[in-house]
């Protein structure tokens, strides 16, 4: 009887844990990583946005929330990250916010990319309309290739949010044509609208989507969030994306370069100067740039340069002040609604006054030396004082500079040991008269 208890009592503990065993399972909170994009979309995004792909599919995350803020960007760079999302085995939900916030050219291709999308309020998204470097229409068989290429892109993307949503996205490539929030909803661009995270998570709770060809349901409701900021090289990257930034590398590269030159032998100006413009170059890379600028520019240092060689009394260098001045403002004259910004206009010209400062500084005592006296051979002795050794009377001994000349005086006499001054010379005989104030 006791081992027919024992035996039903284990019976009815196995019972109880495979009965409790769900409950146990639903009350751990799934994780979701959060991945934050706000700005141009660069190499350098790509690269964190891989790297939380790669992060949430190995520590086993429900989902990954993407929330993007961005004027556009890089379309290489853009259809990478489109690789990445579409080949990631965890479902990716792009979340445009925050309020004001949009989603415009390269944003909009990788938010129809996600598995799942959603807007805050009074977000836009949109206007994918290709255009070079400089933010101008391309060629018209190069932008007709391309537009057809990222029509194509976007009709594999919105296929499954309908017709609608692909007639929309087609569109915004070749139309470049906005949606607010609501229409993207109405059209089926972006599945809802969410005022925050947590609004976001509640209302994709229980969404099926297609995850590699696998239905995949969502349990999101209550979900721990996890923040991932991206790296200190991601973050330099990014940073070398700002005309500003760009600029100022520019500028003390040349100067470091120039210093080096002007000194060899050192390694710290000439090494700074190269990490400089390779960054600099970095960034050119990256963002349009109008090449008349960068001619400028150039001028600009060489006329610095030459006032140095053949000095001018400055009128080189301010010649150069206000060539790259104009070089620099003209360089990074971004078209409208460039998501690379502009440069800022008093930046340009402090920083070209305190270049032209430095050049300025240099001619000064290029001329300084150019009119100073010689301090050797025959004319380094002029002016030099010195000490009699015997009477001047009118002739006799001086010592000037350490060495001992024989010396004649002009004027009256002058005793020994009286401080004299050396006003000529006719070979080895110094011509002297007394210091003033003897």
């Amino acid at each position: 009887m006791k081992s027919f208890l024992r035996w039903l009592g284990i019976a009815w503990l196995c019972l109880w844990l495979l009965n409790a065993a769900p409950g146990l399972a639903q009350g751990q909170a799934a994780q979701v990583l959060v991945l934050k994009v706000d700005g141009t979309i660069t190499p350098a995004v790509g690269s964190y946005i891989n790297r939380g792909l790669e992060r949430a599919a190995a520590t086993g995350a429900a989902a990954v929330v993407l929330m993007l803020n961005t004027p556009g960007g890089d379309v290489n760079a853009t259809l990478k990250i489109m690789e990445n999302m579409e080949n990631s085995p965890v479902p990716v939900v792009v979340y445009i916010t925050p309020r004001g916030g949009m989603a415009m050219s390269a944003g909009t291709f990788i938010t129809l990319a996600a598995h799942g999308a959603a807007m805050a309020p009074q977000t836009t998204i949109g206007a994918a309309h290709p255009v070079n470097s400089s933010g101008e229409n391309l060629p018209e068989t190069i932008n007709e290739k391309l537009v057809n290429a990222l029509v194509g892109k976007m009709q594999n993307v919105t296929e499954r949010r309908g017709e609608q949503a692909t007639t929309w996205a087609e569109k915004a490539v070749r139309e470049s044509i906005v949606a607010t929030d609501a229409e993207a909803v109405k059209l089926g661009v972006v599945d809802l609208v969410a005022t925050d995270t947590t609004d976001l998570l509640t209302q994709f709770d229980g969404r099926t989507v297609e995850v590699n060809g696998q239905d995949v349901v969502l349990h999101l409701k209550g979900a721990t969030l996890e923040e991932m900021p991206p790296n200190v090289m991601e973050i330099a990257l990014q940073f070398l994306t700002d005309p500003n930034v760009i600029a100022i590398l520019m500028v003390i590269g040349v100067q470091a370069i120039l210093i080096e030159l002007s000194s060899p032998g050192g390694w710290f100006a000439g090494f700074t100067g190269a990490v400089c413009l390779a960054l600099a170059a970095y960034g050119l890379g990256l963002m349009p740039v109008n090449w008349l600028g960068m001619a400028f520019v150039v001028i600009a240092f060489i006329l610095f340069i030459v006032d140095i060689k053949a000095p001018s009394h400055g009128a080189l260098t301010a010649a150069g002040l206000g060539s790259l001045i104009a070089g620099l403002l003209i360089m990074f004259n971004t078209p409208v609604g460039s998501p690379f910004g502009k440069v800022s206009v008093p930046l340009v010209v402090v920083l070209s006054l305190v270049t032209a400062a430095m050049f300025a500084f240099v001619v000064a005592k290029a001329v300084q030396i150019h009119y100073r006296q010689p301090t050797t051979g025959r004319e380094g002795l002029i002016g030099a004082p010195g000490i009699a050794k015997t009477e001047l009377n009118p002739t006799g001994a001086v010592l000037v500079q350490g060495e001992r000349w024989q010396a004649v005086v002009e004027g009256e006499a002058v005793p020994a040991n009286a401080p004299i001054v050396v006003v000529g010379r006719e070979g080895f005989v110094l011509k002297v008269k007394a210091a003033s104030g003897r």
